[in-house]
């Protein structure tokens, strides 16, 4: 006899989600959630109330958790030494929210008792250059597995997390779209590091024994309809056109005279070419990797968070 195969994820609506949350104030402002939030996303302040301030508590308990553990553990053994970094790893889709989701979470935990010390790194900036992707043919795979320097990212993080004093990363310009030479951003040792990206999830590529995800001590996955996402990444295409396309320096200022119409046509190409084959075959097989996914509903907002059965 066959069995029904369990979620290992209790889904929490948002109404109760909310209600984990009703005796702690809002440590943002407005200002502040305005800064916060990417283009095309409605996050307002209730819903970081509702639901980003409870998921920064329940993230800053399981740091908590895993501090108590290393004490206990070095007790256990008679020796020492300092807590390495908490690592969180943030994935889903280009224009589902991630961003916002790091941002955020990184703002509200270093509010937290003891005021912990969070950095945040995008996996962007491991990003093969323009040139070795030109030349390798994969311009039009960015955002792929194979368009990262996955080794390079592995060794960034895995030296936070063994506690190096001080680890570089490159970085990356959105209006250039392209790696900046010369630059770097430099983690030194932070409390928490949080890891954004399309596919920080993945598993170890072929031939490895260890991805960045087996790094993570708590990850989150940011969901949504793949229609809602198509949207979303259409409407964010026009808005980028109007603002930061208009910039002469931009990468894609070639589509600065855009009509509404040929800005729908192009975004809707890159969509079902690049970004929708990427999230299908890629990032959404990772989501059952995360420990609490956080579901959108067609309007952006937040509807229920999965979390993962302890």
């Amino acid at each position: 006899m066959s069995h029904p195969i369990r979620s290992p994820f209790v889904e929490i609506e948002r109404p109760d989600w909310a209600r984990l949350a009703p005796r702690m104030p809002n440590p943002l402002t407005e200002e502040e959630v305005r800064r916060l939030r990417g283009i095309g996303d409605r996050l307002e302040p209730r819903e970081v109330a509702e639901v980003y301030l409870p998921l920064s508590r329940l993230v800053s308990l399981y740091q908590e958790s895993a501090a108590r553990l290393h004490r206990d553990t070095h007790a256990f053994l008679g020796t020492s030494g300092h807590p390495t970094p908490f690592v969180i790893g943030v994935a889903g889709s280009v224009a589902v929210g991630k961003s916002t989701t790091a941002r955020l979470l990184q703002e509200l935990l270093r509010r937290w008792e003891g005021s912990p010390k969070v950095d945040l790194i995008t996996t962007d900036g491991f990003l093969h250059p323009n040139r070795v992707l030109e030349e390798r043919e994969l311009m039009t795979r960015k955002g792929f597995p194979e368009s990262y320097d996955r080794r390079a990212l592995l060794g960034f993080v895995s030296r936070v997390k063994s506690g190096e004093e001080e680890v570089r990363a490159p970085v990356y310009s959105h209006l250039t779209y392209d790696i900046v030479p010369g630059e770097e951003i430099v983690v030194r040792r932070p409390d928490i590091l949080i890891v954004e990206g399309l596919n920080v999830l993945q598993p170890p590529p072929s031939g490895s024994h260890l991805a960045v995800s087996d790094l993570f001590d708590f990850s989150i996955y940011v969901d949504a309809r793949t229609s809602a996402i198509r949207e979303w990444y259409v409407d964010r295409f026009w808005a980028l056109k109007e603002s930061a396309f208009q910039d002469p320096l931009s990468y894609f200022h070639r589509f600065a005279d855009m009509t509404r119409s040929q800005a729908r046509i192009y975004s809707e190409d890159v969509w079902d070419s690049i970004n929708g084959p990427n999230l299908v075959e890629h990032i959404v097989p990772t989501r059952p990797r995360a420990d609490l996914v956080l579901r959108k509903a067609d309007d952006h907002t937040i509807r229920s968070v999965l979390l993962r059965k302890l």
